[in-house]
């Protein structure tokens, strides 16, 4: 076995204990997989009779759209007297249509970058304030199909989050940033939901879900996500009919009683219409190619109920979905590895920081570079 192998660092008995339990996990997989492939004639006939099953072909043929992708990532390196923390979010163009020309010569981005005092909420306030330059740059998009990364309903979860934990962290500039912004996330969340332009389709794709709008309807295994059965059963070209967004057990709200009445003010009125927009989002799945996944595809009510714009969506996810060398929309493939490059240039930026520092410091140059010493790396994305 090679020094720099998987196992390299773990003890023999541990690799052992795990690959003999990887034949009955694999075993159990596998009969799974056996059931769901023969009973897939059986649930694509469910969603035949259901009238769930659209062809590419049944919303005409509408005019490519230029198209672009954002996603967002944040990362903190932990040093021994303060925390250095980043936080990007970028815009990238998709494939042009061969009859128009580029909307941007570069991918668009936004940065944040920061020295903090040590806090336990510095991560929590750090991603929604990624989450909230994100939403901005797909408003400003001049696209006519922006894709999202990741659920519609999010932002709900990361802001609320944030508008819980900020207050407590006066001392933090990620904070002030946040809360100096909170009107304009929340305005930007709200006109990317609510958006009638016939010129502009948001559309939101999220990797990973584990809601069940069709299967629930059909009555398939409740074991079974809906993009994981889907995948087997639709054809390449084929999408299913867009059904209302499933809705948690606790109605949407958001928290804002901890911050001034006068921004509170301004952000409960568009965070009501906010809420009021989510319980008319609407999914489908779609499966562009042979070789990709069923893409779950969240859209304004706006959207799902306008044929022309739900082919415009089609048409520009076929399009961006153009290689089998990714699993993934062309632009959002880019957005991801882009934004995944912050967390590793992190380390890059803090010896840079570290260099400087050093030139300029007038006692013993040992103690900047204990108190700049990186113990820990924290990343994230959505």
């Amino acid at each position: 076995m090679s020094d720099t192998g998987p196992f390299a660092e773990l003890p023999a008995a541990l690799v052992d204990e795990v690959l003999a339990a990887t034949s009955e996990v694999a075993g159990r997989l596998l009969a799974s997989f056996s059931r769901t492939k023969e009973q897939r004639a059986n649930f694509r006939k469910s969603l035949e009779d259901s009238g769930l099953l659209l062809r590419k072909s049944d919303l005409g043929s509408p005019p490519y759209p230029t198209t672009c992708a954002t996603d967002g990532s944040y990362a903190i390196e932990r040093l021994l007297t303060t925390d250095l923390v980043a936080a990007a979010a970028v815009a990238v163009e998709g494939l042009t249509p061969p009859s128009e020309t580029r909307h941007w010569a570069y991918p668009r981005h936004t940065a944040f970058i920061e020295a903090e005092p040590h806090h336990e909420g510095t991560s929590t306030i750090l991603r929604a304030l990624m989450l909230g330059r994100e939403l901005e740059l797909a408003l400003a998009a001049p696209h006519d199909l922006i894709l999202l990364d990741g659920t519609l309903t999010l932002p709900v979860i990361y802001f609320n989050q944030a508008l819980n934990a900020a207050p407590d962290a006066p001392e933090l500039k990620t904070a002030g940033e946040f809360l100096g912004n909170i009107e304009n996330f929340f305005s930007a969340y709200h006109d990317l939901l609510t958006l009638t332009r016939n010129d502009k389709q948001i559309v939101s794709l999220p990797k990973y879900s584990t809601r069940r709008e069709i299967g629930r309807r059909l009555g398939w295994p409740d074991n079974q996500d809906d993009r994981g059965l889907l995948t087997l059963v639709l054809n390449p070209g084929e999408l299913t009919k867009p059904v209302q967004l499933e809705t948690p057990s606790q109605a949407w709200h958001f928290n804002t009683s901890r911050i001034g009445s006068g921004v509170r003010n301004r952000i409960d009125t568009l965070g009501k219409e906010i809420v009021a927009a989510l319980d008319r989002v609407h999914v489908f799945y779609y499966k562009p190619q042979s070789w990709l996944p069923a893409l779950r595809v969240e859209v304004a009510a706006s959207i799902a109920n306008n044929p022309h714009r739900l082919g415009i969506v089609v048409q520009g996810l076929e399009m961006q979905c153009a290689t089998p060398a990714m699993l993934e929309p062309y632009p959002n493939y880019l957005a991801d590895r882009t934004v995944k490059a912050l967390a590793k240039a992190l380390p890059a930026f803090r010896q840079v920081t570290t260099q400087r520092i050093a030139e300029e410091f007038k006692g013993d140059i040992g103690e900047v570079f204990f108190a700049m010493h990186g113990y820990r790396s924290d990343s994230g994305r959505k």
